[in-house]
């Protein structure tokens, strides 16, 4: 769990109750380095509680709507969630592999934006920005090279 979030608050702050199931899934998202896929919240919290399926749908989809977590594509139709900026959480981008399509958080700092600038030249109202930077990830590239190298030695 996010050392600095109190979900509870969070959430009584955005008007919904705080039932151990939304505290639970905040805490999942939460404790993630990266955003998380709907399946593998489930399946963390099927290792220590009773939970279907349709009801981790209606509570993300609950959290997204109240601003509270952040949906995003990963790639084709698998979606991720991660938790919305907040004030423990500035906004930052993400960079997603290529080759394995994993999705990874990265520094706020590592880009700089200016978003009045953004908005002086754009004619409608910016509410929300997200920068994406894809490439290979590290653990792909130690893959690819393994390979080559053990198709060299043959």
């Amino acid at each position: 769990m996010c050392q600095r979030c109190n979900y509870t608050e969070m959430l009584n702050d955005r008007g919904i109750d705080p039932t151990p199931n939304r505290i639970k899934i905040m805490e999942v998202i939460g404790n993630n380095p990266a955003p998380i896929a709907a399946r593998d919240i489930l399946a963390t919290l099927k290792r220590t509680d009773t939970i279907n399926r349709v009801t981790v749908y209606r509570i993300l989809d609950l959290l997204v709507e109240k601003g509270l977590i952040d949906r995003l594509s990963s790639g084709g139709r698998r979606l991720v969630y991660g938790l919305s900026p907040n004030e423990n959480h500035p906004p930052h981008p993400h960079f997603q592999c290529k080759s394995c399509g994993a999705l990874q958080c990265l520094q706020p700092d590592s880009i700089s934006m200016n978003i009045e600038d953004i908005q002086r030249t754009f004619a409608g109202e910016i509410q929300n920005v997200e920068i994406r930077i894809s490439g290979i990830c590290r653990n792909c590239i130690r893959s690819r090279q393994a390979m080559k190298h053990k198709t060299d030695k043959k």
